[in-house]
């Protein structure tokens, strides 16, 4: 039997898997696994384990979900959506990333409403659905190496979210492996302040760690030929 070589409902379907899983997104969670299973883009290992995923969404609380969410994709680097982000990180070279991205949307006739960053890879996922079969597997191809260290991350944190990210890859004719990534720095770390004057250093004192006395004088009085 030939294999089916359409995957824009697969892709638009786990875009919305990716997004913030609000109540629309939980109401839609059957029909997005279904459209999945009738388009045949993934394979079937991969399929189960997306159902796996919308199954236990289904079943558990859904504050939880929405935590878990922002816990894993919103609080941490090396899960982050953002792919520029994984590239650029904060640097100035991201904001021009942006803006030939949007270009390369609208080259296609399609324009961002705003609410998402274009570099999020839901937008991406969504932009790829529309854009024929091989154009798309070569556009979302060349992010690869972002996405496996995304899937990586994820492995690393038994996320069952590392099953969609694997999707993307497989759906764009890329092998889905764990690579090398940096770890995330600690959230308290990275928000921390510097210290004023070395954080008030005890380099030179007599007893460093221990109470130091204070001494304090009188200004010694201006002399009389200065008053006059």
């Amino acid at each position: 039997m030939k294999k089916n070589t359409k995957i824009s409902h697969t892709l638009r379907a786990v875009a919305m898997l990716l997004s913030y899983p609000d109540r629309k997104v939980r109401e839609l969670l059957p029909a997005l696994a279904a459209a999945i299973d009738e388009e045949q883009a993934l394979s079937p290992g991969r399929c189960a384990e997306i159902r796996a995923l919308v199954s236990e969404m289904s079943l558990a609380d859904p504050i939880a979900v929405e935590s878990r969410y922002v816990e894993l994709f919103d609080r941490g680097r090396s899960t982050s959506l953002h792919l520029f982000e994984h590239v650029h990180g904060d640097s100035r070279d991201r904001g021009p990333a942006m803006v030939d991205l949007v270009k390369h949307y609208e080259a296609a006739g399609l324009f961002l409403d705003g609410r998402e960053l274009p570099d999020h890879l839901c937008v991406v996922l969504e932009f790829a659905s529309t854009q024929p079969p091989a154009q798309a597997k070569e556009f979302l191809g060349e992010m690869a190496h972002i996405l496996q260290a995304i899937f990586t991350a994820l492995r690393q944190r038994d996320s069952a979210y590392a099953c969609l990210v694997a999707a993307v890859l497989e759906l764009a004719g890329q092998r889905v492996e764990a690579v090398p990534i940096t770890p995330d720095e600690a959230l308290d770390a990275s928000w921390e302040e510097p210290q004023v004057f070395g954080g008030c250093s005890t380099r030179g004192q007599a007893a460093p760690g221990q109470p130091q006395p204070i001494q304090i004088i009188r200004r010694p009085a201006a002399s009389q030929g200065a008053r006059s």
